[in-house]
């Protein structure tokens, strides 16, 4: 694959004369002729990539995952024990961000690129050009419209993880003041500096884009998961309504993509085809993967797959999250079906992420995937602030029969007000888990206009001592309640706030966490 347009990277985020820069975009640009030219530029430079087998999960790097640092800042994770010794390479990369520190990108006292900013910026700008270009091509109009669509999806997207990154949650009543992310949607470098859009202007964006891809794309044919189509439109605009709290909007997107033939998986009958390999190991089966009836959309790599990120040496799922699960002891048959169980070396138990249990049974995101039960979820938080709170609790019941034990469904007691919304987040966080959702969910529970939630994050630190072979607990690391929290956002590049010459606001400024003691 050609990547004829990677390096027309905007002046947002790095040092080069506008000169060069335009003599190698109408040099390059001459490449894309037809249709075709653009479609497969749109694949290599507008889609996320997909890492190779060999990449190790870790900050920093190319050609590496997208922000799995996301998953080691919530409450459904914590550290290994042995974690932090010489070999724990993935718990060291991400320690800053596991410790809500002042600057996460730090490795053992050294600053790593923010490459997540550069390569979301990096997408942006190529679908920029390519839908530039598509106003000069016409050989296939059909085929210009769909691509046309696949890059607003994109950009959209792409939008929406900037901002709910590196920006506060959206808030109506202040999204006009609160500051966004950089917009930019044209293919030309601008000889500016760059400043932050309001949250309000960043919002408009994704929604506009995404609103104008599902027109585009609405009748197109769609053949794989792996590219943007009518209904992953309207599962994402689903999540993005509901973030605002547009419950009306977010409700007709879902009902729209219910329209889609896609089922939940029952796993019973998944967990039917599992069986114990040459060594007597019960490995689960994938819950998440490309041809499950559930799966709308993926891009990107999967830190979870082949125990990459939750491993003995590195990260672990937390009590808490076990616990939900254990609520219903026997029943709940997803913590058997993703969670791989070991023991450590002390013969406590270990459950490392298994929702794809290898790449090789269809590769799906554990950051940028759409799949139907979380457009389920998202129809039934919107039903029940919108008052209609019957429908709402029967989606949950309807989820619930595919993933409890035959025969031991039993409906729940009827949830109104605040009791039916706890009860829709603790569903969401026992069927979402580990697929990019939780922290952004804990940021937009903190400001939610009616039912707000937060509560402080304790994580612990452990270190292997290799000369007496003992796990130590080193301390623990709080973070408070959003309302008092700056870290909740991260920080605005170095480099950038640099480069623009105080025209790029940075975030409010994280405390230094102290270590202290609990045990």
């Amino acid at each position: 694959m050609k990547s004829y347009i990677s390096y027309l990277i905007p002046i947002l985020f790095f040092l080069s004369s506008c000169n060069d820069f335009l003599e190698e975009y109408s040099q390059d640009m001459t490449y894309a002729k037809t249709a075709a030219d653009l479609d497969e530029i749109l694949i290599g430079d507008g889609y996320m990539k997909v890492p190779s087998r060999q990449v190790i999960v870790s900050l920093g790097g190319d050609d590496g995952y997208y922000f799995p640092w996301i998953h080691v800042m919530d409450d459904d994770i914590k550290q290994f024990g042995p974690g932090g010794n010489a070999d724990a390479s993935q718990f060291i990369d991400f320690a800053n961000f596991y410790t809500w520190s002042e600057y996460p990108y730090m490795r053992e006292g050294e600053e790593v690129s923010d490459t997540d900013w550069k390569r979301l910026y990096k997408h942006i700008s190529s679908v920029n050009v390519i839908l530039s270009k598509t106003e000069e091509i016409n050989d296939r109009p059909e085929a210009i419209e769909r691509i046309k669509g696949e890059c607003y999806f994109l950009r959209g997207v792409y939008y929406f993880y900037l901002a709910n990154i590196y920006a506060k949650p959206y808030v109506k009543a202040s999204a006009a003041i609160d500051l966004g992310v950089p917009i930019k949607t044209t293919e030309y470098v601008e000889d500016i500096y760059f400043k932050r859009n309001t949250l309000e202007e960043t919002y408009t964006r994704i929604t506009e884009d995404l609103t104008l891809a599902a027109r585009l794309l609405k009748g197109k044919e769609h053949k794989t998961i792996y590219r943007a189509g009518f209904y992953a439109v309207h599962a994402f605009l689903s999540r993005v309504h509901l973030y605002m709290e547009d419950y009306e909007k977010a409700l007709a997107s879902a009902d729209t993509v219910l329209q889609g033939g896609y089922a939940l998986l029952d796993y019973n009958e998944r967990l039917a085809l599992v069986v114990p390999d040459k060594w007597g190991t019960i490995n689960g089966a994938s819950i998440t993967f490309k041809d499950s009836p559930e799966t709308i959309f993926s891009q990107g790599g999967n830190c979870f797959a082949d125990c990459d990120m939750t491993s003995m040496s590195n990260f672990d799922v937390s009590d808490a999250l076990v616990e939900m699960f254990r609520q219903e002891p026997g029943n709940d048959l997803r913590i058997d079906s993703w969670l791989g169980i070991y023991k450590d070396a002390w013969g406590n138990p270990v459950y490392l992420v298994k929702k794809l249990v290898d790449s090789q049974d269809g590769l799906v995101s554990s950051e940028c995937l759409l799949r139907l039960s979380e457009v389920l979820l998202n129809k039934a938080e919107a039903l029940a602030m919108l008052s209609r709170e019957d429908e709402a609790q029967n989606i949950i019941e309807e989820l619930r029969s595919k993933r409890m034990k035959q025969g031991t469904h039993v409906a729940l007691d009827k949830r109104t007000g605040e009791k039916l919304m706890e009860l829709i987040r603790d569903e969401r966080r026992r069927e979402l888990c580990f697929e990019g959702h939780r922290w952004f969910d804990l940021r937009r529970y903190a400001v939610h206009s009616k039912y707000p939630y937060s509560k402080p994050i304790i994580h612990d630190q452990y270190f292997y001592n290799n000369t007496t072979w003992m796990r130590e607990y080193l301390g623990s690391y709080q973070l408070n309640e959003y309302a008092s929290e700056p870290a909740y956002v991260i920080p605005i590049p170095r480099s950038v706030i640099e480069f623009n010459k105080g025209n790029m606001v940075d975030n409010a400024a994280r405390p230094q966490r102290e270590m202290f003691k609990r045990f």
